[in-house]
C-alpha cells in the first residue's frame, strides 16, 4: 500500500502540483482512507521528502557504482553518469520533475539532508572531472567545479523536454551532450579561426 500511495502521489504531484494535491486526492485515487495514509506518513511533507530522498539515493548509489568501476576510464564514466540520468526519464521522469519543481515545499529540517545528497552527486562528478584533467583525459584549462554544475544543469533539464519514445534515442542524446561538453560548438577548421 505504501508503494501505491507514493506512486499515486508522484502522478498527482506531477499533474497538479504539490500544493494543489490534497491527501484526500491521493487516498481517493487508490480507494484508501486517510488513516491508511497516516499509517505510512505523518504528513504530505514527509511523503514529498521520501520521494526526494528515494530518487536521489538511488541515483547516488548507481553513480558510485559507475565511479568505482576500474574497467572504465573517466570519459566512459562520464558517459555512464549522463546515461544514468537520461535513461531514468522513461521510468522516473515524473519523480525528477517533482524533485526540481517542488523542492521549495520541503521543510527546512529535511531540505539540508536532500541538498547534501544532491551535493554529493555533484561533487562526485566534479572529482571525476578533476581526475580526468589530472590524467590528461580532459583539457586542463577548465574549472571542474563550474563544469560539474554546467553538465548537471544541462542534463537535469532534459526531464522537462525529452521524449524517450521520440526521434532521438537515449544513447544519441548522451553522445550529443558529450560532444558539446567535450568539444564545444566552435568550428575548429582553419577558415574559422
Amino acid at each position: 500500500m505504501k508503494g501505491k500511495i507514493i506512486q499515486t502521489a508522484i502522478d498527482l504531484f506531477d499533474e497538479k502540483g504539490f500544493k494543489e494535491t490534497s491527501i484526500e486526492d491521493i487516498t481517493d485515487n487508490i480507494g484508501a482512507t486517510k488513516g491508511t495514509f497516516y499509517y505510512y506518513f505523518k504528513s504530505k511533507q514527509e511523503l514529498l521528502k521520501d520521494i526526494h530522498l528515494s530518487f536521489i539515493l538511488d541515483l547516488l548509489q548507481k553513480q558510485e557504482e559507475i565511479i568505482r568501476d576500474p574497467s572504465k576510464n573517466n570519459y566512459q564514466k562520464l558517459y555512464d553518469i549522463i546515461y544514468l540520468i537520461i535513461s531514468g526519464i522513461k521510468t522516473k521522469g515524473k519523480s525528477a520533475r517533482i524533485i526540481f519543481r517542488e523542492m521549495r515545499h520541503i521543510e527546512e529540517v529535511h531540505l539540508e539532508q536532500i541538498k547534501g545528497k544532491r551535493r554529493d552527486f555533484r561533487l562526485n562528478v566534479q572529482a571525476l572531472l578533476e581526475d580526468g584533467i589530472a590524467k590528461g583525459h580532459f583539457k586542463n584549462n577548465v574549472r571542474a567545479d563550474i563544469l560539474a554544475f554546467s553538465i548537471l544543469d544541462m542534463v537535469n533539464r532534459t526531464y522537462y523536454w525529452y521524449n524517450p519514445d521520440g526521434e532521438i534515442s537515449e544513447e544519441e542524446l548522451v553522445n550529443y551532450y558529450l560532444e558539446i561538453i567535450l568539444n564545444g560548438i566552435k568550428n575548429r577548421g582553419p577558415e574559422h579561426n
